[in-house]
């Protein structure tokens, strides 16, 4: 089984340690995270998993409220989190990369505005977020 974000190998995570990942070469440059802001998280995990068949692993405290991971694939997935006020509910995807500082630093270069500079996640991985030319936000995932 391929393993990913979403679904850990048994030795990645367990109930009573931190999240953690470890990146899957071969996927640099496909979306592998997709991550839904809801202003109910529980409904909407909820309405995945009855009309999407997603699976969820156990939530786990974030900044904000729970995290709800989800997965769609052995290769996809993402997580399911409370808006932060004024936010809109929304939809970001996340491209999965070998660097996300240099992917953030090369998308600053090239005309993209900071969102949010690379912060380390968990174990393994680090976000960061950029609005391209045009307005569309896209984060970067990897360590």
């Amino acid at each position: 089984m391929n393993h990913s974000p979403t679904n850990p190998s048994p030795d990645e995570s367990s109930p009573s340690s931190p999240p953690r990942h470890v990146p899957t070469r071969g996927l640099y440059g496909w979306i592998t995270h997709t991550e839904l802001a809801s202003s109910d998280p529980t409904s909407t995990k909820a309405w995945c998993a009855k009309v999407l068949g997603w699976t969820f692993k156990p939530s786990f405290p974030a900044p904000g409220g729970e995290y709800h991971l989800f997965a769609y694939s052995d290769q996809g997935g993402g997580g399911i989190r409370p808006i932060n006020p004024p936010e809109e509910p929304s939809s970001t995807s996340y491209v999965h990369v070998e660097d996300t500082r240099d992917a953030f630093e090369k998308a600053l270069r090239e005309g993209a505005q900071e969102v949010m500079a690379p912060t380390r996640m968990m174990e393994g991985v680090t976000m960061a977020l950029v609005r391209a030319p045009g307005g569309v936000q896209i984060g970067f995932s990897g360590p």
